[in-house]
């Protein structure tokens, strides 16, 4: 469970407020795309094939974010996700946002798994243990 999982993004206009400072909301959306291509990775399947042959959704249950630099237009920034705890429903994971490896945003995720009716639902070991 130590192995990171890496996304990179490019820092675009829109990401950006009018200094050109990237505005807060959009490190969450940042680690939400790292977190959706780790789980295509690492599970080989889209969320709407885990949908659909278990009737499992991945979804936030916790979020605790420290933003602790700023990043700019045109920045590079790379998602680390690691995976710190997980269970047949719970998965608990770190995610740091650098830029050229200096740390600027650290938040730890938990995502619970869910049927389609909101009941909880125990992610198959197959699944759970590729994670």
């Amino acid at each position: 469970m130590t192995e990171n999982f890496i996304y990179n993004v490019k820092v675009y206009y829109e990401d950006t407020d009018a200094g050109g400072i990237v505005y807060y909301a959009n490190f969450l959306k940042f680690i939400e795309r790292a977190r959706t291509e780790m789980i295509y990775q690492k599970l080989g399947m889209s969320h709407l094939k885990i949908n659909k042959d278990y009737n499992a959704f991945f979804v936030v249950r916790s979020c605790n974010t420290k933003f602790l630099k700023s990043a700019n237009f045109e920045d590079n920034l790379s998602i680390h996700t690691k995976v710190l705890k997980k269970t047949p429903v719970r998965i608990k994971l770190l995610q740091d946002i650098k830029r050229d490896g200096d740390l600027l945003v650290s938040s730890e995720v938990e995502l619970a798994i869910i049927k389609s009716d909101g009941s909880v639902q125990k992610l198959p070991e197959k699944l759970i243990s590729k994670i």
